[in-house]
């Protein structure tokens, strides 16, 4: 089984390279983080993708708890670990990475690393790979169409609030009891420690988007108001 990981820790950091190379090549005018972007949405829903298909039992989607991971738990999350660890090359290439981002992909790559040393817990960290990846999709859709032309746009307000909606109801509803689960099983410190941390982070985040969202709400009002008294 390690081996199996190796190598598909391995082929799936070339496999994201080769998808980056790939987007570069067919949208050469974009930016470097417009291709980034494209592989990390695919990534997002290859994640969602996978994690979703390792839950058996659906009305008990976390469980059981502190348990031996199954095979099926640690290749996604050894994809997801090749994820992490191509995304913070390529962002230490772009000169982007700055400390929310590093303290994310330190916790990420920590986590996802020592989860799969131990080969256990690997229930309550897919589900963690579901929560976080679940609204990155229309995280990324929110600044390809800045690029594409359409900034201050209806279609652009909509990703921002369905974005903001998604990110609350994974991170702030299901996150802070996945944060509860963790602490209170029997899992190693380690993994208790990446899965607060990651809460945290997440809570700075949605303070961030809380602040994104009132000055979207204002403005696109503010606009909408003078629309209307030019148009009377």
């Amino acid at each position: 089984m390690e081996n199996q990981i190796l190598s598909i820790v391995a082929g799936g950091v070339a496999c994201w390279t080769a998808a980056f190379v790939l987007a570069r090549n067919m949208f050469p005018k974009c930016s470097l983080e417009f291709c980034n972007r494209l592989v990390s949405t695919l990534h997002a829903i290859l994640g969602v993708t996978l994690a979703s298909l390792t839950v058996a039992d659906w009305r008990r989607p976390v469980s059981p708890v502190a348990s031996d991971s199954s095979p099926r738990q640690m290749q996604t999350l050894a994809v997801s670990l090749s994820y992490m660890i191509y995304d913070l090359g390529c962002c230490m290439f772009e000169r982007r990475v700055d400390m929310a981002n590093a303290v994310h992909h330190l916790v990420s790559i920590v986590g996802l690393g020592a989860g799969l040393a131990y080969q256990k817990c690997g229930t309550e960290m897919v589900a963690a790979l579901w929560v976080t990846e679940i609204s990155s999709p229309l995280l990324h859709l929110r600044e390809l169409l800045k690029e594409l032309g359409y900034r201050d746009t209806q279609f652009n307000f909509a990703a921002d609030i369905a974005f903001a909606a998604i990110f609350s109801f994974a991170r702030m509803g299901c996150g802070p009891y996945l944060t509860y689960v963790v602490l209170a099983a029997n899992n190693p410190l380690i993994i208790k420690a990446m899965g607060l941390g990651l809460q945290l982070v997440s809570a700075f985040w949605f303070y961030k988007i809380v602040r994104m969202v009132r000055y979207k709400v204002t403005k696109w009002t503010s606009t909408s108001t003078s629309a209307t008294k030019k148009a009377i």
